[in-house]
């Protein structure tokens, strides 16, 4: 929960915003791709936050548009902001990849079978390095783009990359 808060924290840190332009922005940056989050969780986080005092909702209306609330950091929430920033940063890093439960299981499975749970894992990885250089060629040389939006799509990339060579290695020693 904490890893979400904090990208709700520094998405208001840098402008204030609806829970509905939050949502959004989470979705363009295809932040759930690299974080667990989702996208409904951002109305419930914001309420949360603001209960806390960490953001204050302010009600606007615009136009003959409906009101809506727009959130901008408290002191409390700045203050809050840097901690998890020093508490995340710090903690020992965990990769959780899903598909290491049926690695592990593999052995369990006859050759053939093994041979298809293998392939399927290879084409999600190769499904996923393709969006990735899409991404990447897509949002390289847009000025909006953060530089650190932009590492962290790197990042990806060179994971799925290692992951790829590692997928071939564990095909020569199943064969």
């Amino acid at each position: 929960m904490a890893t979400i808060d904090l990208i709700v924290l520094g998405i208001l840190k840098k402008e204030p915003m609806s829970a509905y332009d939050i949502q959004k922005l989470v979705e363009y940056r295809n932040i759930s791709k690299w974080v667990k989050i989702s996208t409904p969780s951002i109305y419930k986080k914001a309420i949360q936050l603001e209960e806390k005092g960490l953001i204050r909702g302010e009600i606007v209306k615009e136009g003959k548009m409906p009101e809506k609330a727009i959130y901008s950091l408290t002191e409390a929430g700045e203050a809050e902001f840097e901690r998890l920033m020093f508490e995340i940063s710090g903690k020992p890093i965990n990769i959780f990849l899903d598909f290491n439960a049926v690695i592990v299981n593999l052995d369990s499975l006859p050759p053939e079978k093994q041979k298809s749970c293998i392939a399927e894992i290879e084409e999600n990885i190769s499904t996923l390095k393709s969006y990735l250089e899409h991404n990447i060629q897509k949002k390289e040389n847009e000025p909006s783009i953060p530089a650190t939006g932009m590492a962290v799509l790197r990042q990806q990339y060179v994971l799925v990359e290692a992951i790829q060579a590692w997928i071939a290695s564990l095909k020569k020693n199943i064969g």
